[in-house]
């Protein structure tokens, strides 16, 4: 173990001085500081929608898959990111939301796999059609 270890602590100090005396773009650390932020969330984000659609893809045609994607919702989405940090910051956390998942999973079958079929149809015909007046160049 050893052997592994030494060459990749002298890897990480060596790293860490380089970046130490690397400038930033600018001189306020805080200006830096949200700049990497915006540049982590806007990959993330690019990141994750292309694996949505990639996804949803092998369900629905290509084009619709990109209006599913596209059609959330403002409260869809702050749900869902509100959902993901209560998940991932604490057990009882991660507790709460998988429970709630596993009780909506529960609760669709329940009803049946053709009404939960056709009810989360109809949910994605809506956000398609809402991603599409999106993409469209003129919206009257």
């Amino acid at each position: 173990m050893t052997k592994i270890k030494r060459p990749v602590t002298k890897a990480l100090d060596k790293a860490e001085a380089a970046i130490e005396g690397t400038p930033g773009v600018s001189p306020n650390p805080m200006t830096n500081l949200l700049l990497t932020d915006l540049v982590l969330r806007g990959g993330g984000q690019i990141m994750r929608h292309a694996v949505e659609r990639t996804i949803l893809g092998t369900r629905y045609p290509k084009e619709k898959a990109k209006n599913i994607v596209k059609g959330r919702s403002m409260v869809q989405t702050i749900v869902g990111t509100a959902l993901a940090r209560i998940a991932t910051r604490s057990v009882p956390g991660a507790i709460l939301v998988g429970g709630g998942m596993l009780a909506k999973t529960l609760y669709d079958r329940s009803k049946g796999e053709r009404a939960a079929e056709a009810q989360g149809a109809k949910a994605v015909r809506e956000q398609a059609a809402e991603g599409r007046k999106e993409s469209d160049p003129i919206v009257t």
